[in-house]
C-alpha cells in the first residue's frame, strides 16, 4: 500500500535531519525564523529550473536490479538539471551520489531504523533501502519522487540551508518539530520543482499519475505518526504541488510562511 511505502520515508528524513546532522543546541530562540541563510538564501533568487528530459526506465514490482537502474537514472537527471541551474546562478555545486541496501545497516554513523532512504551530507550521498514495501507497487511516481525529495536535501546542504537548520536554536520539542517540518517540506517542494521541470519528458505519465502521487501524499504524514515532525498529508501534497507548478526554488521558502502551512 502507498502509505506503507511512505511511512519509512518519513523516518528517513527525520534520521537525516537529526541523527546525521546532530541535534541543534537547546537555546532561547524566537519565532518567526530569523536566520537569513534560511529566510533569504541565494537559492530563492536563482529563477526557474530549465525544462529538461528525464524519461523513466522500465521497472517491475519487487525487481531490485531494475529499481537500482531506475533510481540511478533519475539521479543522473537530477545532477544534470540542478548542476546546470547552479552554474547559471554562479553557485558552487557538487554532484550527489546514490547507494542501495536490501537490509537495514548502520549508515553515516547512525543506526538505520525504519528508513526507506537517508541522505548523508558528509558523503553527499543518499542510500535507498530496496525492500518489499517500497518495491511492492512500482506503477506510480513514488520512487521518482523519493529520489527528487532526497536530492532536495542535497540542494539544502549545498546552499547552506542544511547547516543553518542544524544549528538553529529551539526552546522545546514543539519548536524543534516545527523546524524539522519546515526543512522537510522544503525538500518536498524542491522535489516538486524538479519533477515539474522534466514533466513533459515523462511520456508515459498523465495528469492522473500526478493526481495519484498527490493522493499518496495526502494519505500520509503526521496523521499516521505519533511524532509531529513532517507535516499533515495535505501540507506535504501542497508543497510538492507548489514546487511542481512553479518549477522555481523561490516558491519553496518554507521558513517565512505561517506555522499553519507547515503544520
Amino acid at each position: 500500500m502507498p502509505i506503507m511505502r511512505f511511512a519509512p520515508l518519513l523516518a528517513a528524513a527525520t534520521l537525516a535531519c537529526l541523527l546525521l546532522s546532530g541535534t541543534a543546541p537547546a537555546a532561547a530562540g524566537a519565532y518567526p525564523i530569523r536566520d537569513r541563510a534560511l529566510t533569504g538564501n541565494k537559492l530563492y533568487g536563482t529563477g526557474e529550473l530549465q525544462q529538461s528530459d528525464c524519461p523513466e526506465r522500465d521497472i517491475k514490482p519487487n525487481d531490485v536490479a531494475a529499481a537500482k537502474r531506475y533510481l540511478t537514472a533519475v539521479l543522473d537527471c537530477l545532477n544534470r538539471s540542478w548542476g546546470a541551474h547552479f552554474k547559471r546562478a554562479g553557485l558552487p555545486f557538487t554532484k550527489a551520489k546514490i547507494g542501495f541496501i536490501t537490509k537495514p545497516r548502520k549508515y553515516c554513523g547512525s543506526a538505520w531504523g525504519a528508513a526507506a532512504a537517508t541522505y548523508c551530507d558528509a558523503e553527499r550521498r543518499f542510500i535507498v533501502l530496496l525492500e518489499r514495501d517500497l518495491l511492492e507497487d512500482t506503477s506510480d511516481l513514488f520512487l521518482f519522487r523519493l529520489a527528487a525529495h532526497e536530492y532536495g536535501h542535497h540542494v539544502q546542504y549545498l546552499t547552506g540551508i542544511g547547516r543553518a537548520h542544524d544549528r538553529y536554536p529551539y526552546r522545546n520539542k514543539s519548536e524543534l518539530n516545527e523546524q524539522i517540518r519546515r526543512f522537510e517540506l522544503q525538500a518536498e517542494c524542491l522535489g516538486g520543482v524538479f519533477i515539474g521541470s522534466v514533466w513533459d519528458s515523462l511520456q508515459e505519465r498523465s495528469e492522473e499519475d500526478w493526481d495519484i502521487l498527490l493522493q499518496i501524499m495526502r494519505e500520509s504524514g503526521d496523521e499516521q505518526s505519533k511524532v509531529r515532525d513532517h507535516g499533515k498529508g495535505r501540507n506535504i501534497a501542497a508543497w510538492l504541488g507548489k514546487g511542481f507548478r512553479a518549477t522555481s526554488p523561490k516558491t519553496c521558502n518554507t521558513w517565512t510562511t505561517s506555522s499553519a502551512k507547515v503544520s
